[in-house]
């Protein structure tokens, strides 16, 4: 008793009171003015946030004063949850399925919003019905089970603090306090929605319209505080920025409303001169009726003056609530708000029992009068003190009729928590009643012991109840106390009458998979009218559209930034790209830069009119070297074939088949064949072709150098000469080819880097050296044939090829050396274009120059095809009679050209 005597007298003693104690006490044990009594066997006791005493601040050190200057000022919309307690325990008591062998009864006190009231109230709680004995109950009737209350976290935390001490249950219907770690852990079951979801239900409702520049607004109180400590890193992971962060004092009956104010019109200048057009709000229940005040705070600046619409997001706790001489204030600033609240169902039978509440039939009631009286703006005739300044009450007024800010007829959020910790309670007895029945018996229950020493065993029961209450939905516990239950988003639509319409557009349940936990309808909700019904937007920068990537404005948020293009090669395929990407090998960026497209796949085909066109040439060609060598060989013995070395032309003309041939190695998709024969058949046939082309011209020098009498050269005439400049060039060149497929040989390959939009297929030459070693050699050999023809080009024409070899080296080394930078310049298919285009013009001019005017001669005029002719047109080239005679009648010749004859022929 001595422990609690000073434990009263620190609770409630005034801090600005400095008088005897004995004149503070009558203060402190008088009773709240509001309260509510119901008998039954097993009593739950209410603490309620009903109203509260607006007062000025009172600092007196002499003799307290004989009348404090006090207005009692009620919130009407928290009536109902007084309601919803009585109404809860009217139908258990009515159902006999849940203890039927006891009654419920309530104590509900009001908190007044004032820690010292609440604390007794508390400890009426835990006395004889009205009698205030802290600590000793006279009647055993009086069985306190639970405490359901409070509504803030701080009424609810001062209520701990005493029930914590008699190990009561308490079920609070608003937020969990913030313990520190200085105070001990209290037990609570929470019956309202479980924070940390419903912050996951903001964020992913942010996430859903993009909204990634909001502002916050909290209570300048520690829960406040948490909050922005615990939301801030988990929405700047996501990647939403807080435009600002704005802070209110906490709103009470006795503080100062100077400061309040000063304070609210900057938070609301702030909030209407921000871009951001989403702001989150964080309070308690009756931060909501502060926010009605802000269009009239003072501090506000012009700019903040003006009309602005915003989407507002508010968690479960804060209540669309007014006080009643805020009637006729506008509530259009709050259109459109969307706010998480628990999920709830209509309860039968709620309503009725709200419109049958009249003052006239109180029941105890001692809260109606004054809800009654300020929320329909009346007095009742015996409060009036014989003044009659405003309208009278007569009872009759309808619930129905007030505007949705003061009270709703439909159960809300806060009710339905009631409700069910009501209910929650009662099967907790009722497994608990049963229990003690069926292991001790009990005869009469008005000869059983007090109960009271047995109710700390009620937790117990209280963490594993379950049920279904009759909104058909299923209430329990978790682990850590918390209700598990679903919540809805709603979207409030305020009337131009001040009626409120709640609109279920969403649900987020915990319990779901992840891709189903959150839902909106974005269909279903109603913009404000600043928005025009169009999805506002809030952002700090709009979005960086595909195409270009993010860079953050130095000393600003990261969601403020600059939209940059993608740089070349890489493209950006999303909005607000942080950086651009790279696309694979296999895919080019498109013109905008915003999507990857896959390359087209290149290679010099049958299929496409330059791979046809070539392919025709390469035939052609070849069908002309064929017709020319079957000439041949059917004008075998004839004078013009047998003064031309026929073995060597024949060597050649097959050559120069082969090589038209060889061009079409080069057209299809490249394979492994086809790469190791590509350059290296080429290169052997045209050496062995440039290597005849080398021998006809050295042996026509020198069997006109063996002519002369006395020459020396004499012995190296003959067919020997041939071979060996033929079989010695060649093998050159092949021996350049081995080693180059032995150490590095071609293969295939694709080249994804050339050009842009294209994957070329082609021949790796492996060793580009050995490549060009096989392009130098066969140069060589050209213009090795180039000079030599070109000195004997004087010879006499009858039997001299060096004239047309010479024009036929000029072609090939003209096509040859333009072919390197053609070569070097050209792309993908166009590269292998150029190299057979050299390939069958080069051909074409070793063909067209050394056998078209023999060709010409055989075919259009036979008739120089003989002897005769041939003397003719050694008289007319000044040659020797004897020389043309010696050189066609190898009977009568002299041994000098007996040599000739055996090396031409």
């Amino acid at each position: 008793m001595v422990f609690f005597a000073v434990l009263l007298l620190a609770i409630f003693t005034p801090k600005v009171c400095q008088v005897h104690i004995e004149e503070c006490r009558i203060q402190f044990t008088h009773q709240p003015l509001h309260k509510y009594h119901q008998s039954g066997d097993f009593i739950i006791g209410g603490i309620a946030s009903h109203g509260g005493f607006l007062s000025n601040s009172v600092t007196f050190t002499e003799q307290v004063p004989p009348e404090l200057s006090e207005e009692l000022v009620v919130m009407p919309k928290c009536y109902q949850h007084i309601l919803a307690l009585a109404f809860a325990v009217k139908e258990i008591n009515e159902n006999s399925h849940i203890l039927p062998n006891y009654t419920l009864g309530f104590h509900i006190y009001d908190s007044n919003d004032n820690a010292r009231k609440t604390y007794h109230a508390t400890m009426l709680l835990l006395s004889t019905l009205e009698k205030f004995v802290p600590n000793y109950i006279c009647d055993i009737q009086n069985n306190l089970t639970a405490v359901i209350g409070g509504l803030d976290t701080e009424i609810s935390l001062h209520v701990a603090t005493i029930s914590h001490i008699y190990k009561i249950p308490q079920l609070t219907y608003g937020p969990a306090p913030v313990m520190s770690d200085k105070i001990p852990g209290y037990s609570f079951y929470q019956m309202a929605p479980q924070e940390h979801q419903q912050f996951a239900g903001i964020l992913s409702l942010l996430l859903h319209f993009k909204w990634t520049w909001v502002g916050v607004v909290v209570m300048d109180n520690d829960n406040g505080e948490r909050f922005v400590q615990t939301v801030l890193p988990m929405f700047t992971k996501s990647g939403i920025c807080f435009a600002f962060i704005g802070r209110i004092p906490k709103v009470t009956f006795v503080s100062n409303s100077d400061n309040i104010l000063e304070q609210g019109g900057k938070v609301h200048d702030e909030i209407m001169a921000s871009k951001a057009n989403v702001v989150v709000l964080y309070g308690e229940s009756y931060s909501m009726a502060f926010f009605r005040w802000s269009p009239y705070l003072k501090g506000i600046t012009q700019v903040a003056m003006s009309v602005k619409g915003k989407v507002w997001i508010t968690t479960a706790q804060m209540m669309f609530i007014a006080y009643s001489i805020q009637r006729n204030l506008n509530l259009d600033m709050f259109h459109g708000t969307l706010s998480f609240a628990i999920h709830l169902n209509d309860v039968e039978g709620f309503q009725q029992y709200v419109k049958s509440r009249n003052p006239s039939i109180t029941d105890g009631d001692g809260f109606i009068r004054d809800f009654w009286q300020q929320a329909f703006g009346c007095e009742f005739p015996d409060s009036m003190d014989n003044k009659m300044e405003g309208d009278i009450c007569t009872g009759e007024e309808k619930l129905e009729s007030l505007p949705g800010d003061l009270f709703e007829m439909s159960m809300t959020g806060h009710s339905y928590s009631i409700y069910n910790a009501v209910y929650a309670v009662a099967h907790a007895l009722h497994v608990m009643s049963a229990g003690r029945l069926r292991h001790r018996g009990l005869v009469h229950k008005r000869k059983q012991k007090n109960w009271s020493q047995q109710f700390w065993k009620l937790h117990y029961f209280l963490r594993s109840v379950s049920f279904n209450n009759t909104a058909g939905d299923e209430v329990s516990f978790s682990e850590n106390g918390e209700v598990v239950f679903g919540l809805d988003v709603i979207n409030w639509i305020i009337s131009s009458n001040h009626s409120l319409t709640r609109v279920r557009v969403g649900r987020m349940d915990s319990q779901a998979p992840p891709d189903k936990a959150f839902i909106i309808d974005e269909d279903a909700i109603m913009w404000h009218s600043w928005f025009n019904q169009t999805q506002p937007h809030s952002v700090c920068t709009v979005s960086c559209q595909p195409g270009s990537s993010k860079k953050v404005k130095e000393g600003e948020p990261f969601c403020c930034y600059n939209c940059i293009p993608c740089p070349e090669g890489k493209i950006s395929n999303k909005e607000d790209m942080n950086d651009c990407n790279k696309c694979s090998d296999e895919n080019y960026p498109s013109e905008n830069q915003d999507v990857c497209i896959p390359k087209d796949i290149n290679f010099l085909s049958y299929a496409e009119p330059l791979g046809i066109s070539l392919a025709f040439l390469a035939l052609f060609f070849a069908l002309i070297t064929a017709l020319v060598l079957l000439t041949f060989l059917k004008n075998h013995n004839t004078p013009i074939v047998k003064a031309n070395n026929r073995i060597l032309t024949y060597i050649l003309l097959i050559n120069l088949l082969f090589c038209f041939f060889c061009a079409l190695l080069f057209i299809g998709q490249p394979e492994n064949v086809t790469c190791l024969l590509r350059q290296t058949a080429f290169g052997i046939i045209f050496s062995v072709a440039l290597s005849c082309v080398l021998a006809k011209t050295i042996t026509v020098v020198l069997a006109f150098i063996t002519t002369k009498p006395g020459s020396r050269m004499r012995k190296w005439v003959g067919k020997r000469l041939t071979s060996s400049i033929v079989f010695s060039c060649s093998l050159l060149q092949i021996g350049i080819c081995i080693v180059w497929l032995a150490t590095s040989p071609p293969f295939p390959d694709a080249d994804m880097h050339s050009v842009t939009e294209l994957i070329i297929l082609e021949c790796n030459e492996g060793s580009v050296t050995m490549f060009y070693c096989v392009l130098g050699y066969m140069g060589f050999l050209a213009i090795v044939s180039f000079i030599v023809a070109f000195l004997a080009r004087k010879l006499p024409d009858s039997f001299n090829e060096a004239k047309f070899i010479t024009f036929s080296m000029l072609i090939f080394c003209s096509v040859w050396l333009s072919f390197i930078p053609s070569y070097l310049s050209a792309k993908g298919k166009y590269m292998v274009a150029v190299e057979i285009f050299s390939i069958l013009a080069s051909g074409a001019g070793l063909l067209g120059c050394i056998f078209s005017p023999k060709c010409y001669i055989i075919l259009l005029r036979p008739e120089l095809n003989n002897i005769h002719m041939l003397k003719e047109w050694a008289h007319f080239s000044k040659l020797p009679y004897f020389f043309f005679i010696n050189f066609l009648c190898p009977s009568t010749s002299t041994p000098l050209f007996q040599s000739f004859l055996s090396l031409t022929t």
